[in-house]
């Protein structure tokens, strides 16, 4: 009886929506301390001798809130991992999140240091710098976090942290073992997690993995993701003449290798933007059942064409959801000679795409790479791995390099699965109103390795606001989704599946 007028009274405290809480409050003002003091430490994922210093922190963190951790060797940075005491009579919990951030260009930033948490409020004219002493009174709920990985992905760290500060602090009983694993390269694709989560195998061992990245539906509501697409990438690159030529002496003559390019990437798309590879598509098919959940998510597609600015999508989907359960094939940069001021009047020596595709659970990466790459002989192309030689130059007409990343699988979790239907059950319960449930979601988080080796179901549930500005300059954290998510993590830990 003690305990269960505990739990009431904890419920009471955690879950009320009010945004006067004083319990709610108080850490939300914690958590923007130690916020401020994880962010200080930078964690380029491109620098190994910054994870060293967050991997320090996590332990100290962690160790204050009562978990035993651990520092997880792997073949590239580390991995953290932390849990609590286990009962073996309770299904185990298994937390996602990463430490690692993008690369920072401070020139970039309205701000002197990304790693220096400012605090901003929205004006008609843009951002207002705010002293952080004016949260010391009360707090707004609708002002920010400016720093990198504020919300991708330390922000999430904290409110977890947080969140068992008033788990303890009223005493629940947690009906979960509650495990947590932080990646230090998510950044960077995740490389070294599949081996680690085999050699780590009974470790990790757990009934369900949530992960905490990613933003909340843009509408702003409780959101679950049920799957992620995967990611591999392409670089092609096209020859002309040796060396860059006058294209006075040898315009008209010499091949030029961006023309060479961008007849090759125009064979691959139709003008509506549809991959005419041959069997790109194969294996995909939508019900009229999958098609309702889809249909479902509150996207406003007038709003999404306005803030990207353009008329008309590409009609891979009739819709954005549906267009996001079909594999892409995406040129993400390209390159040849000198643009801009620095033009200069030659025949370049190369050209080169970048192309990312982005992956569904119906397509297989290294599939759809080769498929390409038939695509592309079909075109009249001898296909190489490596520069060409002189030899080779005057022996082939056409010649691609063809540079292949490494494959980072899709998920997808069926969208009935028992604690995926607790998850929205708890959301809907504690938020008052029914999530927004995506079937797949549009990025990548590196989670294949706990499905395909622990064999658990895994779902996203997302803490950040979505216009956070991730990956980009003044990457932000909307304080009202402090308090949100350290709400969203008590409910998820106080509610038994």
């Amino acid at each position: 009886m003690k305990k269960f007028l505990s739990y009431l009274l904890y419920l009471s405290l955690c879950f009320s929506y009010s945004q006067d809480s004083v319990l709610i409050k108080s850490k939300v003002a914690n958590a923007i301390t130690e916020l401020r003091d994880f962010v200080a430490i930078p964690n380029d994922a491109l620098n190994a001798d910054d994870i060293d210093s967050n991997l320090f922190w996590l332990r100290k963190k962690f160790t204050e809130r009562g978990f035993n951790s651990s520092i997880l060797d792997t073949e590239g940075l580390p991995l953290f991992f932390a849990a609590l005491p286990m009962d073996d009579s309770k299904p185990t919990i298994l937390f996602y999140m990463h430490l690692d951030g993008q690369s920072v260009d401070p020139s970039k930033w309205d701000q002197p240091d990304p790693y220096k948490v400012v605090l901003k409020s929205k004006t008609e004219d843009g951002w207002k710098t705010e002293p952080f002493s004016d949260l010391s009174d009360d707090i707004n709920y609708d002002w920010r976090l400016f720093g990198r990985s504020t919300s991708d992905d330390k922000g999430p760290i904290v409110m977890f942290l947080n969140a068992i500060d008033i788990l303890r602090k009223e005493n629940v009983d947690i009906p979960y073992n509650v495990k947590v694993i932080l990646d230090s390269e998510e950044e960077k694709s995740s490389a070294p997690l599949p081996k680690a989560v085999r050699t780590y195998k009974d470790l990790l061992k757990a009934d369900f993995l949530v992960i905490n990245d990613g933003p909340v539906h843009v509408s702003g509501k409780p959101t679950i993701v049920y799957g992620c697409r995967g990611i591999t990438t392409l670089s092609l690159t096209t020859y002309g003449p040796i060396i860059p030529q006058h294209s006075g002496h040898y315009g008209n003559y010499a091949p030029n290798p961006g023309f060479q390019l961008a007849q090759l990437l125009a064979t691959m798309k139709d003008t509506e933007g549809k991959v005419l590879i041959k069997g790109y598509y194969d294996g995909i098919t939508l019900d009229e059942a999958t098609l309702q959940i889809l249909k479902s998510v509150p996207d406003n597609a007038e709003e999404i064409n306005s803030n990207l600015a353009i008329s008309t999508p590409e009609k891979v989907g009739s819709f954005y959801q549906e267009s996001l359960q079909y594999p892409s094939l995406n040129i993400r940069g390209l390159g040849s000679a000198w643009i801009g001021d620095q033009a200069r009047t030659i025949v370049p020596a190369t050209a080169t795409a970048e192309l990312d595709l982005r992956l569904v659970p119906e397509s297989d990466g290294n599939r759809l790479k080769t498929l390409v790459k038939e695509h592309i002989k079909k075109q009249g192309y001898h296909v190489m791995n490596t520069v060409p030689t002189k030899e080779e130059r005057l022996k082939y007409d056409h010649i691609v390099t063809v540079q292949e990343g490494s494959v980072t699988d899709a998920f997808r979790t069926d969208l009935n699965n028992p604690y995926g239907n607790s998850i929205v059950k708890t959301l809907e319960n504690k938020f008052g109103e029914k999530p927004v449930q995506i079937r797949i979601m549009g990025g990548t988080v590196p989670i294949s390795p706990f499905i395909n080796e622990l064999k658990i179901p895994a779902f996203i549930v997302p803490m950040v606001n979505p216009d956070n500005n991730q990956h980009s300059p003044n990457e932000n954290l909307k304080i009202g989704q402090i308090a949100y998510g350290i709400k969203l993590f008590c409910a998820l830990l106080s509610t038994e599946m």
